[in-house]
């Protein structure tokens, strides 16, 4: 896909927090953004860009696995053991949900090291794999990672890390936001540019607009799901 139509990026956000809203997820969601484009109000919108804020699982609220109905225990075992063994993933029971990763062994995925990797479970579980969608995950909220951010992107002087200020807030601790989907449809958000809003957050004008070519740059070059995962 090389972008949506307004009306139908709108749909799509609104069947993504339906599923969150719906499934069961790795691991628990506290909220839903959409930002950049789509708030914007372009149509078409070439990438649609969502932020979730999720939490790390510190204990893993799943039901035990039922017992083998032949008497076997090989389904009462550590989930980590189960699934090192059946998928070579690390992590399961401990970065995201047991009960989902038995539900949705297809949706279990696992960073370089290995391990259950939430924000590539999330992106499985919640976007098909063509789609021209940007997905931010962190165990932060959208307002606090974008401080944090652009803190760190400065000191690494790499404005690709930055994360894009203009954001709504679709969905948050289990509300929907009607208003916020009404606004997107009627294109009714009054946004700045990409380097107004990064001189409201402090930087000077010439870094700012520095920083938003470097970050449209990089947001041109991708291309299909990509997916940022990061803690704070």
């Amino acid at each position: 896909m090389t972008g949506f139509d307004r009306s139908d990026a709108v749909d799509r956000l609104e069947r993504f927090v339906d599923t969150v809203e719906d499934d069961r997820m790795p691991v628990p969601v506290r909220e839903v953004w959409a930002l950049g484009d789509i708030a914007l109000g372009l149509d078409p919108v070439e990438r649609l860009d969502i932020y979730v804020t999720k939490d790390v699982l510190l204990r893993d609220d799943s039901e035990p696995a039922a017992a083998s109905t032949d008497g076997t225990e090989s389904d009462t075992r550590d989930p980590n053991a189960r699934f090192r063994e059946s998928h070579g993933i690390e992590g399961v029971g401990k970065s995201v949900r047991d009960d989902w990763a038995r539900e949705h062994p297809d949706y279990l995925r696992a960073n370089a090291n290995g391990h259950a990797a939430p924000e590539q479970c999330l992106a499985a579980h919640l976007l098909g794999d063509d789609e021209p969608i940007h997905l931010e995950v962190c165990n932060a909220s959208f307002e606090d990672n974008v401080t944090q951010r652009l803190r760190g992107a400065q000191l690494r002087e790499d404005y690709t890390q930055l994360l894009d200020p203009r954001g709504v807030c679709l969905w948050a601790d289990g509300t929907r936001s009607d208003d916020a989907f009404r606004k997107l449809r009627e294109s009714d958000l009054a946004l700045p540019t990409l380097s107004a809003a990064l001189e409201m957050l402090g930087m000077d004008d010439d870094e700012a607009d520095a920083a938003a070519r470097e970050l449209h740059s990089w947001r041109e070059r991708q291309d299909g799901v990509t997916v940022r995962g990061d803690v704070v």
